[in-house]
């Protein structure tokens, strides 16, 4: 099968997966703009073979030789048979990736109507919720989407200040969490506290309950709070949670966000399962 080949840096599409690259706001902006965030690698893009959010496929013609990315490549098309495939040169993957030998395959995946246009109105969000609050390191927030997807936790809300929930970085981290999450982001502290039925809880280093002192608590719906790395839980969110302390060694000082979700989720798997 031939595919159109997309030999120029000054292509349109290709400068369009440039802009979706970019970082911080301008890298939102850019995706939001677009209605598009672009998956890189292998692995990343199986995660969404044979959904039609995936529009567009990029390979070159050593990518095709790879046994693995053609037959993501041609599954994909077998069930999306619309999907339009484009050959990059192999000169421009060069200028795609900072990574050695990076695999030939990256895709453009339609965001989520509900990120390109949040509703005006929220309605009331049931259930369990993870929260974070102002995380901006990219590899955190996909970390925690993973942890989320993989104790059960569906629903996770980006307060204003979040790395951006589709950004390279994010989705990489995530290794393919988005496709089971319901993701909601740009939300105030105010759309929180007016949407989320569940109890609030806090992870923090100086609460007095212990993680592993709650029980009854846990049997219920919750809606754990990650704070930003540097400053924790914003006060408003703080006065309206629980806190909740992780017992570790006094040596140190905290544990890295991405770490102290993974421990309240599993514990809260835990202790639903006994």
């Amino acid at each position: 099968m031939n595919f159109d080949l997309i030999t120029s840096k000054e292509n349109p599409l290709f400068k369009e997966i440039r802009n979706l690259q970019t970082t911080g706001s301008k890298g939102q902006k850019a995706r939001l703009a677009s209605g598009h965030a672009l998956l890189e690698g292998i692995h990343l893009v199986q995660t969404w073979v044979g959904d039609p959010a995936l529009k567009t496929l990029f390979t070159s013609e050593m990518g095709l030789k790879n046994l693995e990315i053609s037959q993501a490549v041609y599954e994909h098309l077998d069930v999306c048979p619309e999907t339009k495939v484009y050959q990059l040169d192999s000169a421009l993957w060069d200028l795609l990736s900072d990574l050695v030998n990076a695999p030939h395959l990256a895709g453009l995946l339609n965001l989520p109507k509900s990120i390109i246009s949040p509703p005006q109105s929220i309605a009331t969000l049931d259930g369990d919720v993870v929260i974070l609050d102002r995380v901006q390191d990219a590899g955190n927030v996909g970390s925690i989407l993973r942890t989320a997807a993989a104790a059960g936790f569906t629903q996770v809300i980006a307060l204003s200040g979040c790395a951006h929930l589709w950004s390279n970085k994010v989705l990489r981290a995530g290794m393919g969490a988005h496709r089971l999450l319901d993701l909601y982001e740009g939300w105030s502290n105010q759309q929180v506290l007016s949407a989320v039925t569940a109890s609030l809880l806090s992870a923090t280093a100086d609460a007095e309950q212990d993680l592993y002192t709650l029980k009854k608590e846990l049997f219920h719906p919750v809606a754990w709070v990650m704070g930003s790395e540097g400053r924790g839980v914003s006060e408003e969110l703080f006065a309206q949670a629980k806190g909740v302390s992780i017992p570790i060694d006094p040596r140190v000082e905290s544990l890295n966000v991405s770490t102290a979700a993974a421990v309240c989720l599993f514990e809260t798997m835990r202790i639903r399962r006994i």
